[in-house]
Protein backbone atom coordinates (compact mmCIF):
# COMPACT_ATOMS: atom_id res chain seq x y z
CA UNK A 1 0.00 0.00 0.00
CA UNK A 2 0.94 3.64 -0.94
CA UNK A 3 0.59 6.61 1.13
CA UNK A 4 -0.03 10.14 0.82
CA UNK A 5 2.14 13.07 1.45
CA UNK A 6 -0.60 15.93 2.07
CA UNK A 7 1.75 18.49 0.98
CA UNK A 8 0.93 17.16 -2.93
CA UNK A 9 -2.91 17.22 -2.04
CA UNK A 10 -4.89 19.64 -4.00
CA UNK A 11 -7.76 21.56 -2.31
CA UNK A 12 -10.97 19.81 -1.75
CA UNK A 13 -13.38 19.98 -4.46
CA UNK A 14 -17.25 21.09 -4.41
CA UNK A 15 -19.81 18.96 -3.95
CA UNK A 16 -21.60 17.19 -6.50
CA UNK A 17 -24.66 15.43 -6.84
CA UNK A 18 -25.63 12.58 -4.24
CA UNK A 19 -26.23 10.43 -7.02
CA UNK A 20 -23.38 11.70 -9.01
CA UNK A 21 -21.93 8.20 -10.27
CA UNK A 22 -18.09 7.68 -9.29
CA UNK A 23 -16.19 4.83 -11.27
CA UNK A 24 -13.03 3.32 -13.20
CA UNK A 25 -12.74 1.95 -16.61
CA UNK A 26 -11.09 -0.98 -18.63
CA UNK A 27 -11.28 -2.50 -21.62
CA UNK A 28 -10.63 -6.51 -22.36
CA UNK A 29 -8.07 -6.82 -24.93
CA UNK A 30 -6.18 -4.23 -22.71
CA UNK A 31 -6.32 -6.18 -19.48
CA UNK A 32 -7.77 -9.77 -19.43
CA UNK A 33 -5.08 -11.93 -20.91
CA UNK A 34 -5.75 -15.25 -21.37
CA UNK A 35 -6.05 -14.99 -25.56
CA UNK A 36 -5.64 -18.71 -26.18
CA UNK A 37 -8.01 -19.51 -23.25
CA UNK A 38 -11.08 -21.67 -22.95
CA UNK A 39 -12.28 -20.93 -26.55
CA UNK A 40 -11.49 -17.56 -27.40
CA UNK A 41 -11.32 -16.74 -31.33
CA UNK A 42 -8.94 -14.60 -32.61
CA UNK A 43 -9.70 -10.63 -32.64
CA UNK A 44 -7.74 -8.16 -35.04
CA UNK A 45 -5.64 -7.23 -32.06
CA UNK A 46 -4.25 -10.64 -32.23
CA UNK A 47 -2.92 -10.38 -35.66
CA UNK A 48 -2.23 -6.57 -35.55
CA UNK A 49 0.29 -7.70 -32.87
CA UNK A 50 1.74 -10.35 -34.58
CA UNK A 51 2.90 -7.83 -37.46
CA UNK A 52 6.59 -6.62 -36.91
CA UNK A 53 6.66 -3.03 -36.01
CA UNK A 54 3.32 -2.19 -35.36
CA UNK A 55 3.44 -2.34 -31.73
CA UNK A 56 6.26 -0.55 -29.33
CA UNK A 57 8.92 -3.17 -28.60
CA UNK A 58 7.36 -5.99 -29.92
CA UNK A 59 4.38 -5.98 -26.95
CA UNK A 60 2.00 -8.36 -26.97
CA UNK A 61 -1.42 -8.31 -24.66
CA UNK A 62 -1.07 -12.43 -24.47
CA UNK A 63 -1.15 -12.04 -20.96
CA UNK A 64 -1.55 -8.36 -20.14
CA UNK A 65 -2.28 -7.64 -16.49
CA UNK A 66 -4.29 -11.21 -16.06
CA UNK A 67 -7.20 -10.00 -15.44
CA UNK A 68 -8.89 -13.03 -17.14
CA UNK A 69 -7.75 -15.06 -13.75
CA UNK A 70 -7.20 -12.82 -11.00
CA UNK A 71 -10.66 -10.49 -11.75
CA UNK A 72 -11.35 -11.25 -7.84
CA UNK A 73 -9.05 -9.30 -6.95
CA UNK A 74 -9.49 -6.46 -8.91
CA UNK A 75 -12.87 -6.31 -7.87
CA UNK A 76 -11.64 -6.47 -4.80
CA UNK A 77 -9.35 -3.12 -5.51
CA UNK A 78 -12.46 -1.80 -6.69
CA UNK A 79 -14.77 -2.02 -3.55
CA UNK A 80 -12.05 -1.08 -1.80
CA UNK A 81 -11.94 2.05 -3.27
CA UNK A 82 -15.80 2.79 -3.39
CA UNK A 83 -16.85 3.11 -6.59
CA UNK A 84 -20.49 3.05 -7.82
CA UNK A 85 -19.73 1.41 -11.24
CA UNK A 86 -17.04 -0.26 -13.38
CA UNK A 87 -16.99 0.12 -17.03
CA UNK A 88 -15.32 -2.41 -18.77
CA UNK A 89 -15.46 -3.99 -22.15
CA UNK A 90 -16.75 -7.74 -23.13
CA UNK A 91 -14.22 -9.14 -25.68
CA UNK A 92 -16.45 -10.17 -28.60
CA UNK A 93 -14.48 -13.49 -29.63
CA UNK A 94 -14.85 -14.57 -25.96
CA UNK A 95 -18.84 -15.17 -26.96
CA UNK A 96 -18.42 -15.43 -30.79
CA UNK A 97 -14.87 -16.79 -31.61
CA UNK A 98 -15.34 -16.13 -35.06
CA UNK A 99 -18.22 -13.19 -34.59
CA UNK A 100 -20.83 -15.44 -35.40
CA UNK A 101 -23.12 -18.67 -34.28
CA UNK A 102 -23.78 -19.99 -31.04
CA UNK A 103 -22.20 -18.44 -28.00
CA UNK A 104 -19.31 -19.80 -26.19
CA UNK A 105 -20.33 -21.19 -22.72
CA UNK A 106 -16.70 -20.52 -21.12
CA UNK A 107 -16.65 -17.07 -22.17
CA UNK A 108 -20.19 -16.43 -21.29
CA UNK A 109 -19.74 -17.53 -17.76
CA UNK A 110 -16.29 -15.42 -17.51
CA UNK A 111 -18.61 -12.45 -17.90
CA UNK A 112 -21.58 -13.78 -15.65
CA UNK A 113 -19.10 -14.55 -13.02
CA UNK A 114 -17.42 -10.94 -13.24
CA UNK A 115 -20.96 -9.09 -13.14
CA UNK A 116 -22.29 -11.11 -10.00
CA UNK A 117 -19.08 -10.43 -8.11
CA UNK A 118 -19.24 -6.72 -8.72
CA UNK A 119 -22.67 -6.69 -8.06
CA UNK A 120 -21.92 -9.24 -4.54
CA UNK A 121 -19.34 -6.06 -3.64
CA UNK A 122 -22.08 -2.86 -4.58
CA UNK A 123 -20.43 -2.19 -7.68
CA UNK A 124 -22.93 -1.34 -10.87
CA UNK A 125 -21.35 -3.06 -13.94
CA UNK A 126 -21.44 -0.99 -17.04
CA UNK A 127 -20.26 -3.17 -19.98
CA UNK A 128 -19.30 -2.01 -22.97
CA UNK A 129 -20.13 -3.99 -26.24
CA UNK A 130 -17.39 -2.94 -28.43
CA UNK A 131 -14.08 -1.78 -27.86
CA UNK A 132 -11.79 -2.03 -30.72
CA UNK A 133 -11.28 -5.99 -30.82
CA UNK A 134 -13.41 -6.91 -33.87
CA UNK A 135 -13.39 -10.76 -34.70
CA UNK A 136 -10.60 -11.65 -37.00
CA UNK A 137 -12.95 -14.17 -39.34
CA UNK A 138 -15.19 -11.13 -39.66
CA UNK A 139 -12.44 -8.77 -40.79
CA UNK A 140 -11.65 -11.64 -43.24
CA UNK A 141 -15.02 -10.80 -44.99
CA UNK A 142 -14.34 -7.23 -45.17
CA UNK A 143 -14.35 -5.72 -41.40
CA UNK A 144 -16.19 -2.91 -40.41
CA UNK A 145 -16.20 -1.86 -44.67
CA UNK A 146 -18.93 -4.56 -44.75
CA UNK A 147 -22.56 -3.93 -43.73
CA UNK A 148 -23.13 -7.47 -42.52
CA UNK A 149 -20.73 -6.83 -38.81
CA UNK A 150 -23.25 -4.60 -38.05
CA UNK A 151 -25.69 -7.34 -38.51
CA UNK A 152 -23.56 -9.67 -36.87
CA UNK A 153 -22.34 -7.38 -34.06
CA UNK A 154 -26.40 -6.77 -32.90
CA UNK A 155 -26.89 -10.24 -32.91
CA UNK A 156 -23.51 -10.64 -30.46
CA UNK A 157 -25.80 -7.98 -28.57
CA UNK A 158 -28.73 -9.48 -28.28
CA UNK A 159 -26.68 -12.45 -26.70
CA UNK A 160 -25.45 -10.67 -24.02
CA UNK A 161 -28.65 -9.03 -23.58
CA UNK A 162 -30.33 -12.50 -22.74
CA UNK A 163 -27.55 -13.28 -20.69
CA UNK A 164 -26.68 -10.43 -18.34
CA UNK A 165 -29.90 -8.59 -18.34
CA UNK A 166 -31.28 -9.08 -15.40
CA UNK A 167 -28.25 -7.82 -13.70
CA UNK A 168 -27.45 -5.24 -15.88
CA UNK A 169 -28.81 -1.72 -15.90
CA UNK A 170 -26.21 0.62 -17.60
CA UNK A 171 -24.97 -0.45 -21.34
CA UNK A 172 -22.49 1.21 -23.84
CA UNK A 173 -22.76 0.47 -27.36
CA UNK A 174 -19.59 1.28 -28.78
CA UNK A 175 -15.99 2.94 -27.43
CA UNK A 176 -14.90 6.23 -29.74
CA UNK A 177 -16.14 5.31 -33.64
CA UNK A 178 -13.76 8.24 -34.55
CA UNK A 179 -10.51 6.71 -33.02
CA UNK A 180 -11.03 3.11 -34.35
CA UNK A 181 -12.27 4.32 -37.93
CA UNK A 182 -9.27 6.52 -37.98
CA UNK A 183 -6.84 5.15 -36.01
CA UNK A 184 -7.53 1.89 -37.55
CA UNK A 185 -8.91 1.94 -41.01
CA UNK A 186 -7.55 5.81 -42.29
CA UNK A 187 -4.12 5.59 -41.35
CA UNK A 188 -3.38 2.23 -40.10
CA UNK A 189 -1.69 2.98 -37.00
CA UNK A 190 -4.58 0.78 -34.91
CA UNK A 191 -5.95 -2.73 -35.78
CA UNK A 192 -6.84 -3.92 -38.68
CA UNK A 193 -3.68 -1.34 -40.16
CA UNK A 194 -5.61 -0.12 -43.29
CA UNK A 195 -4.99 3.02 -44.66
CA UNK A 196 -7.75 3.88 -46.85
CA UNK A 197 -7.26 7.91 -46.20
CA UNK A 198 -10.50 9.86 -46.70
CA UNK A 199 -12.51 6.55 -47.96
CA UNK A 200 -12.82 5.18 -44.93
CA UNK A 201 -16.30 6.76 -44.31
CA UNK A 202 -18.55 3.40 -44.82
CA UNK A 203 -16.50 1.93 -42.16
CA UNK A 204 -17.74 4.78 -39.98
CA UNK A 205 -21.27 4.45 -41.34
CA UNK A 206 -21.50 0.84 -40.10
CA UNK A 207 -20.10 1.77 -37.00
CA UNK A 208 -22.85 3.81 -36.66
CA UNK A 209 -25.64 1.55 -37.80
CA UNK A 210 -24.43 -1.05 -35.63
CA UNK A 211 -24.80 1.38 -32.63
CA UNK A 212 -28.40 1.91 -33.72
CA UNK A 213 -29.03 -1.81 -34.45
CA UNK A 214 -27.53 -2.70 -30.79
CA UNK A 215 -29.94 -0.29 -28.74
CA UNK A 216 -32.48 -1.41 -30.92
CA UNK A 217 -31.37 -5.45 -29.64
CA UNK A 218 -31.06 -3.89 -25.68
CA UNK A 219 -34.54 -2.25 -26.01
CA UNK A 220 -36.04 -4.94 -27.05
CA UNK A 221 -34.96 -7.40 -23.98
CA UNK A 222 -34.44 -5.49 -21.48
CA UNK A 223 -36.32 -3.61 -18.81
CA UNK A 224 -37.57 0.10 -19.95
CA UNK A 225 -35.58 1.12 -16.80
CA UNK A 226 -32.08 -0.25 -18.61
CA UNK A 227 -30.00 2.95 -19.45
CA UNK A 228 -27.91 2.88 -23.13
CA UNK A 229 -25.87 4.60 -24.78
CA UNK A 230 -22.44 5.29 -26.17
CA UNK A 231 -19.21 6.77 -25.54
CA UNK A 232 -17.38 9.09 -28.06
CA UNK A 233 -14.24 10.75 -27.66
CA UNK A 234 -14.55 14.59 -27.19
CA UNK A 235 -11.40 17.21 -28.56
CA UNK A 236 -11.97 20.47 -29.46
CA UNK A 237 -10.36 21.69 -32.47
CA UNK A 238 -7.77 24.80 -32.45
CA UNK A 239 -5.81 26.03 -35.37
CA UNK A 240 -1.88 25.57 -34.81
CA UNK A 241 -1.71 28.88 -36.23
CA UNK A 242 -3.15 32.39 -37.25
CA UNK A 243 -3.20 30.97 -40.69
CA UNK A 244 -6.36 30.88 -42.47
CA UNK A 245 -5.60 27.68 -44.09
CA UNK A 246 -5.09 26.56 -39.98
CA UNK A 247 -8.59 27.93 -39.00
CA UNK A 248 -9.73 25.69 -41.67
CA UNK A 249 -8.39 22.44 -40.83
CA UNK A 250 -9.26 23.24 -37.19
CA UNK A 251 -12.85 22.82 -38.63
CA UNK A 252 -12.72 20.74 -40.77
CA UNK A 253 -11.11 18.46 -37.50
CA UNK A 254 -14.36 19.36 -36.00
CA UNK A 255 -16.77 18.27 -38.73
CA UNK A 256 -15.00 14.82 -38.83
CA UNK A 257 -14.33 13.89 -35.46
CA UNK A 258 -17.14 15.37 -33.07
CA UNK A 259 -20.33 16.43 -35.61
CA UNK A 260 -19.37 13.32 -38.28
CA UNK A 261 -19.89 11.06 -35.25
CA UNK A 262 -22.42 12.37 -32.67
CA UNK A 263 -24.98 14.33 -35.67
CA UNK A 264 -26.58 10.98 -36.97
CA UNK A 265 -26.96 10.07 -33.16
CA UNK A 266 -28.82 12.77 -31.97
CA UNK A 267 -30.07 14.78 -35.08
CA UNK A 268 -30.75 11.39 -37.06
CA UNK A 269 -28.20 13.22 -39.98
CA UNK A 270 -24.58 13.59 -40.91
CA UNK A 271 -23.05 16.94 -41.29
CA UNK A 272 -23.77 18.92 -44.91
CA UNK A 273 -20.12 19.42 -45.05
CA UNK A 274 -18.91 15.91 -45.80
CA UNK A 275 -20.37 16.30 -48.88
CA UNK A 276 -17.98 19.58 -49.67
CA UNK A 277 -14.68 17.51 -48.30
CA UNK A 278 -15.45 14.94 -51.28
CA UNK A 279 -16.86 11.93 -48.85
CA UNK A 280 -18.67 9.51 -50.79
CA UNK A 281 -21.64 8.45 -49.07
CA UNK A 282 -23.41 6.33 -51.00
CA UNK A 283 -23.42 3.49 -48.68
CA UNK A 284 -26.00 5.15 -46.71
CA UNK A 285 -29.68 3.32 -47.44
CA UNK A 286 -33.36 4.43 -46.70
CA UNK A 287 -33.58 3.66 -42.97
CA UNK A 288 -30.26 3.83 -41.99
CA UNK A 289 -30.55 7.16 -40.20
CA UNK A 290 -33.38 6.36 -38.46
CA UNK A 291 -32.00 3.37 -37.18
CA UNK A 292 -28.79 5.11 -36.38
CA UNK A 293 -30.58 7.83 -33.85
CA UNK A 294 -32.02 5.86 -31.96
CA UNK A 295 -32.95 7.80 -28.50
CA UNK A 296 -29.99 7.46 -25.95
CA UNK A 297 -30.43 7.65 -22.11
CA UNK A 298 -26.51 9.15 -21.79
CA UNK A 299 -24.21 10.15 -24.04
CA UNK A 300 -20.68 8.95 -22.76
CA UNK A 301 -17.53 11.13 -23.33
CA UNK A 302 -14.20 10.68 -23.44
CA UNK A 303 -12.11 13.50 -22.92
CA UNK A 304 -8.33 13.65 -22.94
CA UNK A 305 -6.95 17.08 -24.73
CA UNK A 306 -8.16 19.49 -27.23
CA UNK A 307 -5.88 18.83 -30.74
CA UNK A 308 -4.04 21.70 -32.46
CA UNK A 309 -4.51 21.14 -35.83
CA UNK A 310 -2.55 22.57 -39.38
CA UNK A 311 -3.24 22.06 -43.07
CA UNK A 312 -1.08 19.89 -45.01
CA UNK A 313 0.06 21.62 -49.03
CA UNK A 314 -1.89 21.05 -51.68
CA UNK A 315 -1.75 17.12 -53.17
CA UNK A 316 -0.99 15.42 -49.58
CA UNK A 317 -3.14 12.53 -49.49
CA UNK A 318 -4.62 14.26 -45.87
CA UNK A 319 -6.29 17.54 -45.97
CA UNK A 320 -4.60 18.13 -42.14
CA UNK A 321 -2.37 16.81 -39.59
CA UNK A 322 -2.50 17.03 -36.20
CA UNK A 323 0.85 19.63 -34.57
CA UNK A 324 2.45 19.91 -32.21
CA UNK A 325 0.47 21.77 -28.86
CA UNK A 326 2.02 25.17 -27.69
CA UNK A 327 5.06 24.24 -25.41
CA UNK A 328 3.71 26.54 -22.32
CA UNK A 329 1.37 22.73 -21.86
CA UNK A 330 2.52 20.24 -19.39
CA UNK A 331 2.09 17.36 -21.26
CA UNK A 332 1.45 13.19 -20.21
CA UNK A 333 3.70 10.22 -21.04
CA UNK A 334 1.46 10.33 -24.09
CA UNK A 335 3.12 13.88 -25.43
CA UNK A 336 -0.87 15.31 -24.64
CA UNK A 337 -0.95 18.56 -23.57
CA UNK A 338 -2.86 18.70 -20.36
CA UNK A 339 -5.61 21.15 -20.75
CA UNK A 340 -8.73 20.72 -18.39
CA UNK A 341 -10.55 23.82 -19.58
CA UNK A 342 -10.77 21.73 -22.66
CA UNK A 343 -13.33 19.52 -21.06
CA UNK A 344 -15.30 22.46 -20.24
CA UNK A 345 -15.00 24.03 -23.50
CA UNK A 346 -16.32 20.71 -25.46
CA UNK A 347 -19.43 20.14 -23.08
CA UNK A 348 -20.45 23.49 -23.08
CA UNK A 349 -20.11 23.12 -26.85
CA UNK A 350 -22.07 20.56 -26.68
CA UNK A 351 -24.80 22.02 -25.04
CA UNK A 352 -25.03 24.97 -26.98
CA UNK A 353 -25.12 22.82 -30.63
CA UNK A 354 -27.31 20.33 -29.48
CA UNK A 355 -29.65 21.51 -26.78
CA UNK A 356 -32.57 19.85 -25.86
CA UNK A 357 -31.51 16.86 -28.00
CA UNK A 358 -28.40 16.42 -25.25
CA UNK A 359 -28.96 13.77 -23.07
CA UNK A 360 -27.31 13.07 -19.98
CA UNK A 361 -23.48 13.05 -20.08
CA UNK A 362 -21.21 10.67 -18.71
CA UNK A 363 -17.66 11.28 -18.59
CA UNK A 364 -16.95 7.65 -19.96
CA UNK A 365 -12.99 7.95 -19.53
CA UNK A 366 -10.91 10.96 -17.82
CA UNK A 367 -7.16 10.06 -17.00
CA UNK A 368 -3.35 10.90 -17.83
CA UNK A 369 -0.24 8.38 -18.55
CA UNK A 370 2.79 8.77 -16.39
CA UNK A 371 5.94 6.50 -16.17
CA UNK A 372 5.34 5.58 -13.28
CA UNK A 373 7.51 3.39 -10.73
CA UNK A 374 8.07 1.64 -7.91
CA UNK A 375 10.14 3.57 -5.18
CA UNK A 376 13.15 2.17 -3.03
CA UNK A 377 9.83 1.22 -0.48
CA UNK A 378 7.52 -0.27 -2.83
CA UNK A 379 5.06 2.67 -3.00
CA UNK A 380 4.15 4.26 -6.31
CA UNK A 381 3.71 8.50 -6.00
CA UNK A 382 1.87 10.18 -8.46
CA UNK A 383 0.77 13.45 -7.46
CA UNK A 384 0.96 14.96 -11.02
CA UNK A 385 -1.68 12.58 -11.52
CA UNK A 386 -3.68 13.64 -8.51
CA UNK A 387 -3.85 17.25 -9.62
CA UNK A 388 -4.77 16.15 -12.88
CA UNK A 389 -8.42 14.41 -12.06
CA UNK A 390 -8.58 17.17 -9.45
CA UNK A 391 -8.30 19.79 -12.32
CA UNK A 392 -10.52 17.96 -14.67
CA UNK A 393 -13.28 17.29 -11.95
CA UNK A 394 -13.29 21.27 -11.05
CA UNK A 395 -13.40 21.94 -14.98
CA UNK A 396 -16.35 19.12 -14.90
CA UNK A 397 -18.22 21.24 -12.38
CA UNK A 398 -17.71 24.47 -14.35
CA UNK A 399 -19.53 22.88 -17.10
CA UNK A 400 -22.35 21.56 -14.71
CA UNK A 401 -22.89 24.51 -13.18
CA UNK A 402 -23.07 26.19 -16.74
CA UNK A 403 -25.97 24.11 -17.38
CA UNK A 404 -24.78 20.48 -19.07
CA UNK A 405 -26.06 17.84 -17.21
CA UNK A 406 -23.58 15.45 -16.12
CA UNK A 407 -24.05 12.46 -14.26
CA UNK A 408 -20.85 10.47 -13.57
CA UNK A 409 -17.16 10.11 -13.90
CA UNK A 410 -15.12 7.48 -14.72
CA UNK A 411 -11.44 7.09 -14.50
CA UNK A 412 -9.46 6.02 -17.15
CA UNK A 413 -7.91 3.43 -15.69
CA UNK A 414 -8.10 0.82 -12.95
CA UNK A 415 -4.87 -0.48 -13.81
CA UNK A 416 -2.12 -0.21 -16.05
CA UNK A 417 -2.26 -1.95 -18.80
CA UNK A 418 -1.69 -2.58 -22.79
CA UNK A 419 -2.23 0.96 -24.51
CA UNK A 420 -2.56 -0.56 -27.88
CA UNK A 421 -0.05 0.07 -30.44
CA UNK A 422 2.46 1.96 -27.18
CA UNK A 423 2.91 -1.15 -25.39
CA UNK A 424 3.01 -1.02 -21.74
CA UNK A 425 5.34 1.61 -21.67
CA UNK A 426 2.52 4.72 -20.56
CA UNK A 427 0.83 3.69 -17.19
CA UNK A 428 -2.56 5.36 -16.84
CA UNK A 429 -3.66 3.14 -13.91
CA UNK A 430 -4.78 4.02 -10.35
CA UNK A 431 -3.16 1.04 -9.62
CA UNK A 432 0.53 -0.40 -10.68
CA UNK A 433 1.04 -3.68 -12.28
CA UNK A 434 4.15 -5.09 -12.45
CA UNK A 435 3.78 -7.19 -14.88
CA UNK A 436 6.65 -10.26 -14.83
CA UNK A 437 4.99 -10.81 -11.26
CA UNK A 438 1.30 -9.68 -11.87
CA UNK A 439 1.03 -7.85 -8.75
CA UNK A 440 -0.78 -5.12 -7.85
CA UNK A 441 0.27 -1.69 -5.60
CA UNK A 442 -1.88 1.20 -5.24
CA UNK A 443 -0.61 4.61 -5.96
CA UNK A 444 -0.73 7.80 -4.47
CA UNK A 445 -3.79 8.71 -7.01
CA UNK A 446 -5.73 5.79 -5.89
CA UNK A 447 -5.82 6.69 -2.22
CA UNK A 448 -7.05 10.28 -3.06
CA UNK A 449 -10.09 9.25 -5.34
CA UNK A 450 -11.14 6.57 -2.13
CA UNK A 451 -10.62 9.28 0.04
CA UNK A 452 -12.98 11.86 -2.98
CA UNK A 453 -15.40 9.21 -2.99
CA UNK A 454 -16.74 8.63 0.85
CA UNK A 455 -16.16 12.85 1.24
CA UNK A 456 -18.88 13.21 -1.88
CA UNK A 457 -20.91 10.65 -0.97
Amino acid sequence: MTHRNAATMPPELPRFPKDFLWGVATSAYQIEGALTEDGRGASIWDRFCQEPGRIARGDTAAIACGHYHRYREDVALMSDLGIGAYRFSIGWTRIQPNGRGAPNPKGMDFYSRLVDELLASGIRPMPTLYHWDLPQALQDAGGWRNRDTAKHFADFVQIMAEKLGDRVAYWVTHNETFEHSTLGYCVGAHAPGLMLLMDAFPVVHHLLLSHGMAVQALRASLPRSTQIGIAQSMAPARPASDRPEDHFAAGMLEVLHCRQHVDPLLLGRYPIELAAFGIDQSVILVGDLATIAQPLDFLGINYYNPHYVQATPPGSPLPLLLAEPPARYERTEMGWPIIPQGLTEGLLGLRERYGAMLPPVIITESGMALADALDANGRVHDPRRVRYLHDHLDSLREAMEGGVDVRGYFVWSLLDNFEWAEGYRPRFGLVHVDYPSQRRTVKTSYLWYRDLIAAQR
